[in-house]
């Protein structure tokens, strides 16, 4: 039975500055939820999450930093560590947020792409790194989902597992903002791919998904999964963030109870 944390990551997703949330990862279908992504930090931070799930959206179709400044206002008032994923693809974007203050650089496109950027950054920065795994129908897209590969996303992920990555990000790109739950099946078959730490991310709409990919990640084949992302339940109201980590804890502490 798992035992270790189970970590929720409040995301929040920047386009022109503002925080939203896409359906799909269509950047035409965004719903504002605000202009000050400093102070939602900040609100995430003071309802006791551990982590914050940052991505540039714009940055991830242009294949560079754009909302630098919205980050950097984020690192300024937080003090729980930040991973950040969209448009790093460099060696000199990814020290450059590592020395801003993000504690973790996701990478996603640079993972299909340049597979020897994602073990150089992950051998000079062990434990800093995470690969984004992306898929729509099982295959691996990329350039802010604009493109679908022909990669696999389980073999992509064992690609990685020598590498020294410190965790994998699944998301299935059909559920994102959908509310209609985590594509479980998907997330357990990454993490009985390889023996690294898999994030779930994509279709959280509530209470009742959230317990679904706990108790998958508290089961013996879902033993590494370590964690969810959640958006746009939180922001709607669906998922209160206090009441969800007060859901975590007894699988935290060894309990099944949830």
């Amino acid at each position: 039975m798992k035992t270790a944390p189970f970590t929720l990551y409040p995301a929040i997703d920047l386009k022109d500055g503002a925080c939203v949330r896409l359906r799909r990862g269509a950047m035409e279908d965004a719903t504002v939820y605000g202009h000050d992504a400093a102070a939602q930090a900040l609100a995430w931070q003071a309802a006791g999450c551990e982590w914050l799930h940052v991505v540039d959206l714009n940055g991830a179709f242009a294949g560079r930093p754009v909302n630098a400044s919205a980050v950097e206002a984020i690192l300024r008032v937080v003090s729980v560590p930040v991973q950040l994923g969209g448009g790093i693809r460099s060696m000199g974007a990814i020290e450059g947020w590592l020395a801003a203050g993000v504690a973790r650089v996701i990478l996603g496109s640079a993972a299909v792409k340049s597979p020897a950027l994602v073990r150089d950054a992950a051998r000079a920065f062990p434990g800093r790194i995470a690969v984004g795994i992306d898929a729509r129908g099982g295959r691996v897209a990329t350039e802010g989902w604009a493109e679908t590969s022909d990669v696999e996303a389980a073999d992509l992920a064992r690609r990685f597992e020598d590498a020294g990555v410190a965790a994998i990000i699944y998301t299935d790109i059909a559920r994102d903002g959908m509310l209609g739950g985590v594509d479980i099946d998907g997330t357990l078959a990454i993490a009985r791919a390889v023996r690294l730490p898999v994030i779930a991310s994509g279709g959280i709409g509530g209470p009742d998904d959230l317990r679904a990919i706990a108790m998958a990640a508290s089961n013996e084949a879902g033993a590494r999964i370590s964690g969810v992302i959640v958006g746009r339940a939180l922001y709607d109201g669906r998922l209160d963030l206090r009441a969800a980590l007060g859901l975590l804890r007894p699988m935290e502490a060894g309990g099944r109870d949830l």
